[in-house]
């Protein structure tokens, strides 16, 4: 397969097209960012471990019934996977009360929630992201009230999945971020990557942060976290 123009620069990946027009790949940076872009920096080997990570998983969902974009990793930072329409939403599943869900409920970080949280934000950077609710998406057609059926019950079946997974990595999973696409053919999929970028990970012992949050809160060892992620996980 024949890699062609680049479609796409976001702050984590670069997308490219193919001379297949159901396929693109996807070029895992080592850029970071957080705040919507306000905090920049390098995290250097993240794209090669969020890419690795981010299939090694994808794989795992496909196998216990989640469709996803997945379709060949061919180098450590490129996979080709299939080219969807993003549904403009980013879908946060909460399992552990941390981040701006502690700031915006007065809850002290570490709380255990009752039942998880599903919560839809707009994807548009010049607004930050806003918090949307179902009417909301439905008002602007962002997305069909059967398509926010399948998004809500295939999120709560990768959380219950993934819960499981790494809970016998020793991690917990505090909270996470899902996208969305569409395929050629309307198949509903799930996109972009599961990573440290995108997952709050918790030592379930000492409840050490192994994720971006170490970038964003100037913690140190951010290189390391995501080294220990990739070595429980993929045992490398």
């Amino acid at each position: 397969m024949k890699v062609l123009e680049q479609l796409y620069e976001g702050k984590a990946k670069r997308v490219y097209a193919t001379d297949r027009p159901d396929v693109v790949m996807v070029a895992y940076k080592d850029d970071a960012t957080a705040f919507n872009g306000l905090k920049k920096g390098t995290i250097t080997g993240k794209g090669a471990i969020n890419n690795r990570m981010t299939n090694f998983l994808m794989k795992m969902l496909e196998k216990n019934g989640v469709p996803t974009h997945f379709i060949e990793e061919i180098s450590s930072r490129e996979t080709l996977v299939k080219k969807v329409s993003i549904i403009p939403l980013e879908v946060i599943v909460r399992n552990v009360a941390a981040g701006s869900l502690s700031k915006r409920l007065g809850l002290t970080e570490g709380t255990k929630l009752r039942r998880t949280v599903l919560e839809f934000c707009y994807k548009n950077d010049e607004l930050g992201d806003p918090m949307v609710n179902e009417y909301h998406i439905a008002a602007m057609g962002w997305a069909t009230a059967e398509q926010m059926q399948q998004i809500v019950s295939m999120a709560l079946k990768v959380d219950e999945i993934l819960t499981l997974y790494f809970k016998g990595v020793g991690v917990d999973l505090i909270d996470f971020k899902l996208e969305f696409g569409l395929t050629a053919d309307g198949e509903l999929v799930l996109a972009d990557e599961i990573s440290p970028d995108t997952c709050r990970f918790w030592d379930a012992e000492t409840h050490e942060k192994l994720d971006k949050d170490r970038f964003r809160r100037d913690l140190g060892g951010v290189e390391e976290a995501y080294q220990e992620m990739s070595r429980r996980i993929m045992g490398e």
